[in-house]
């Protein structure tokens, strides 16, 4: 039943880390299983020599995460048709075992409602998982798998059924929250999410506030993901929350004024179509363990 599950990749590279990326297909041909098909796609720079039988994509502009990876689902035809599963992976990590893809053949296939898998990374010297990885509000176990409400942008597993029904992610967003916003409309139609302590990329560990845009973009689209996903009644408490936890959180003076541009931002700057969930929803998604208000 597995082997009848077709499995794709879609790499991301803006061509700066040539020598993580070969090491990262590396791991992906070493996969039990029938082999899995590849693209990179470059992300506003040319696509670094590649193994034979990897397709490449090179964009003549950064188009930002989701818009990238938005590319490399339709190079596997539209919304990746020509695969049931796709690996979305950072071109910095590296599969840390060989059984990865066939277990995201068997756990799709024997869970029908199942419809996103986000990995565990881990970093690849200490094998340490930051807190921040595990996608769940109890996040002190990252041992632990279980049903989840979002997942990790460069580390998972989709079913490509799912992109059909929903579509893919969010082009505005360029970086961070893409995820989220895909992940509530995926639970919005039905599907589930999983973060399996199994399936595991190592990834160095980073802060993502070493992006210099990384503050106003995550309060930007923090208001995005709110305006286009939420009942009426939510879209204050949810902001609301957030920025009393970004205060609590003492940022600089800097990272404060470009948290609140973006916030600002996100109010005055179109945020494509507004499609709020199902108030079953946001039963589903506190049953889970994550209200969407926090």
């Amino acid at each position: 039943m597995n082997a009848g599950m077709k499995v794709g990749a879609v790499i991301i590279t803006m061509g700066n880390r040539p020598d993580e990326l070969r090491a990262l297909l590396d791991s992906v041909a070493k996969q039990d299983g029938d082999p899995v098909e590849v693209v990179v796609v470059g992300n506003g720079s040319p696509v670094p020599d590649v193994p034979e039988g990897v397709k490449t994509v090179e964009l003549p502009e950064n188009l930002g995460i989701p818009g990238g990876r938005n590319v490399g689902i339709e190079a596997f035809g539209p919304s990746g048709r020509d695969v049931d599963i796709l690996l979305f992976l950072d071109d910095d990590g590296l599969l840390a075992h060989t059984d990865t893809a066939e277990l995201c053949r068997k756990a799709f296939a024997e869970d029908p409602s199942l419809g996103i898998i986000s990995f565990r990374i881990a970093d690849p010297d200490t094998g340490v998982t930051q807190r921040r990885h595990v996608p769940r509000l109890r996040a002190s176990d990252p041992m632990r798998s279980s049903r989840v409400t979002t997942f990790l942008g460069g580390a998972n597993a989709v079913r490509t059924q799912v992109l059909a029904e929903v579509g893919g992610l969010p082009d505005e967003f360029f970086y961070a929250h893409e995820e989220t916003d895909l992940a509530w409309r995926a639970l919005d139609a039905g599907w589930m999410i999983d973060y399996r302590s199994d399936m595991v990329l190592y990834h160095p560990t980073t802060a993502p506030s070493r992006h210099a845009v990384y503050h106003r973009m995550v309060a930007r689209n923090r208001v995005w993901l709110a305006r286009r996903n939420l009942p009426v009644p939510l879209v204050p408490v949810y902001l609301g929350v957030w920025l009393l936890l970004t205060l609590l959180r003492r940022p600089s003076g800097s990272a404060l004024k470009a948290w609140f541009g973006g916030f600002k931002e996100g109010w005055t700057s179109p945020c494509g179509p507004r499609r709020p969930m199902k108030w079953r929803t946001v039963w589903r998604l506190t049953r889970l363990g994550r209200p969407p208000v926090i």
